[in-house]
């Protein structure tokens, strides 16, 4: 994976994140993972400046170390509520 296709799922992982429905784990997201406010909202768009802004996340280990609190993530959201995204709410099925 080069490296604007990496900054492209740190970008993704970060938005997702924020749909999450329970606090608590997108609380879990924001102390494992990337820092509050670092990425904007929505912007999936890499720039050419991007790779040095994004040099931390997406070095080998702490792209793998994302990837893993990101799976961690989404298992804590499937077990709490799922996830919201443009007022549509998934649940897990009983």
């Amino acid at each position: 994976m080069n490296q604007v296709q990496r900054i492209k799922m740190v970008k993704a992982m970060e938005y997702i994140a924020r749909c999450v429905n329970d606090e608590e784990v997108f609380e879990f997201w924001l102390i494992y993972g990337i820092p509050d406010g670092d990425i904007e909202l929505g912007d999936l768009s890499v720039k050419p400046d991007d790779p040095e802004e994004f040099e931390c996340y997406i070095s080998d280990e702490n792209f793998a170390d994302l990837m893993d609190n990101f799976l961690s993530l989404m298992q804590r959201a499937y077990k709490s509520g799922g996830l919201y995204c443009s007022g549509v709410v998934s649940k897990p099925s009983p």
